[in-house]
């Protein structure tokens, strides 16, 4: 039926944001747009977000705890990547909880933290594993784009949606579907790589089952890169500024600031949803 063949990746809630570059903020407003993308095959949001009823800081509890106890045998044997991977997984839950609800300003930077501390988790334990764990990394994808959707600078925000792309790159291997790699394109469309990402959208595109659904993903697609080439060019040009003011030159001011233009909107869930 319809709902088996239309399913919307990304959810949005409110949020404030005071200090983040405006075009990340365009970013995200491609990203977690109403209708943007095409996805098949039913994912359950409270599985990836393990969110409940409870308040955010009670129920970012266990997982802080938990992670404590990974940490304190981390310490014996650092590198033990069923440890780190734990870690991992313990830190971005501890943070996905802590938005599960309406965060306040104080449960969204300990979520932010706890997502930069499974981030660094992550990228320890893809170098010490051959074979990444592909729901691990469909978990910690998301928190990284929003890491990447709060980063106060355009290098930053690069930073992290090339980290996000890397994790996903891990779950369209593993799980070759139209969702996995039609995520997989939107985010590498975001790092630059356009060569990749139409690569990506190939592969989703053999996915589709009929051709309205492949017309509906170019179009979608079309769309992503058209915003994802305005991050780029805008990232260009603040780092082309910085160098020029780094020489002393004057350059053009107004590139080295970081506008602010709150969207007003946060991740829910960054993940897949019905």
């Amino acid at each position: 039926m319809a709902q088996d063949e239309h399913r919307m990746l990304f959810d949005l809630q409110r949020g404030r944001r005071k200090t983040a570059v405006k075009v990340v903020y365009a970013v995200l407003a491609v990203l977690m747009g109403a209708s943007l993308f095409l996805v098949v095959g039913p994912v359950n949001l409270g599985e990836i977000f393990n969110s409940n009823s409870s308040s955010g800081g009670n129920v970012a509890q266990p997982y802080e705890e938990q992670a404590e106890r990974l940490e304190m045998k981390l310490k014996k044997d650092p590198e033990n990547p069923q440890l780190l991977q734990a870690l991992a997984r313990a830190q971005v839950t501890a943070g996905n909880s802590l938005l599960s609800l309406e965060p306040d300003e104080e449960d969204l930077n300990n979520a932010l933290q706890q997502y930069r501390l499974a981030s660094s988790s992550w990228a320890e334990y893809v170098d010490l594993t051959d074979e990444p764990s592909a729901g691990t990394a469909q978990l910690i994808a998301p928190a990284l784009l929003s890491l990447a959707e709060r980063s106060r600078t355009y290098g930053e925000a690069q930073r992290n949606i090339e980290a996000a792309t890397d994790a996903q790159q891990v779950v369209a291997k593993q799980r070759p579907t139209l969702n996995s790699f039609s995520t997989l394109a939107l985010y590498t469309y975001f790092t630059g790589d356009y060569k990749a990402a139409e690569a990506a959208q190939a592969q989703a595109a053999k996915l589709t089952r009929a051709k309205y659904e492949r017309e509906q993903l170019d179009k979608q697609m079309e769309e992503v890169k058209k915003n994802a080439e305005k991050f780029q060019t805008e990232r260009k040009k603040v780092e082309a500024a910085e160098k020029a003011a780094a020489k002393g030159n004057k350059g053009n001011p107004e590139a080295l600031q970081s506008p602010t233009n709150p969207l007003g909107g946060s991740f829910g869930g960054t993940g897949l949803g019905e």
